[in-house]
């Protein structure tokens, strides 16, 4: 089907959608990026396509990504990579954003409607924290890029709310239904979209004393942090064996719930 308004996501666990679980859907998520694309594909002449996967370096989104996103020729495209660098032990942060800065240039040059993220604020974050600086840099190259190339920015790094815990899955990294349902609605206000997305009511916060927050946290060290840090040690990604979740146009619309 030939669709007249294109929508390619692109980038790293944000855009596909990590802790967002739907096991009927490919990768078994859901995320920001699908629950925008249901309100776009209400109207039959958009397509969705998106391209993102868990793990992936600005260096492997440029490579495995953009040719195919060219490709498809959007209409609209969105963009957040650089995550999974920043957390990276040595980065050369200036270095990195030249060649993000390469893949913008290209990307707004065919046309599209550009759509770059900030970096989320990690302040108060006891291991993520200390990569604030690093996104901070990362933030203010992203608005020279954005200035540049007269892409629109959705500004994670501003929008406070997503400090709330409530916010965020179980891995502490990704953010679960209620956040990427937040995160739909603000993408949509910043197209300036008309969103029928009602985000869900949080439930009240837990109160956990001393002794059950250091269970949750070993907990957490275990299941989540020991993974992590492994796959870093060993070179090896959570996204190593996946394909994008829809590398060809869909439309989302009848199946949006």
């Amino acid at each position: 089907m030939e669709f007249s308004k294109r929508f390619v996501a692109l980038g790293d666990s944000f855009t596909e959608g990590m802790g967002d679980v739907d096991e009927t859907r490919p990768n078994q998520v859901r995320g920001w990026a699908d629950r925008v694309a249901e309100q776009l594909c209400i109207d039959p002449d958009w397509g969705y396509a998106n391209l993102a996967i868990r793990g992936k370096k600005i260096d492997q989104v440029i490579a495995e990504q953009l040719p195919a996103a060219l490709a498809l020729k959007p209409t609209l495209a969105t963009l957040y990579m650089g995550g999974n660098d920043i957390l990276r032990p040595s980065v050369d942060i200036d270095a990195l954003m030249v060649r993000y800065r390469d893949m913008a240039i290209t990307l707004a040059g065919t046309g599209t409607t550009l759509l770059l993220f900030t970096g989320f604020d990690s302040n108060g974050s006891a291991i993520f924290s200390t990569t604030r600086g690093r996104t901070a840099i990362y933030n203010e190259a992203v608005r020279e890029i954005a200035e540049e190339t007269g892409a629109v920015i959705a500004d994670y790094w501003r929008w406070r709310e997503f400090r709330d815990l409530r916010y965020w899955s179980t891995d502490r990294l990704h953010m679960n239904g209620a956040g990427h349902t937040l995160m739909a609605r603000k993408v949509l206000r910043v197209l300036e979209h008309q969103s029928e997305i009602e985000v869900p009511d949080l439930a009240a916060p837990l109160a956990l004393s001393r002794a059950a927050q250091l269970r949750a946290d070993a907990i957490w060290a275990r299941e989540h942090l020991g993974p992590w840090v492994k796959r870093r040690l060993t070179g090896t990604s959570s996204g190593d064996k996946l394909s994008a979740r829809y590398p060809d146009f869909v439309s989302l619309g009848a199946v949006a719930r």
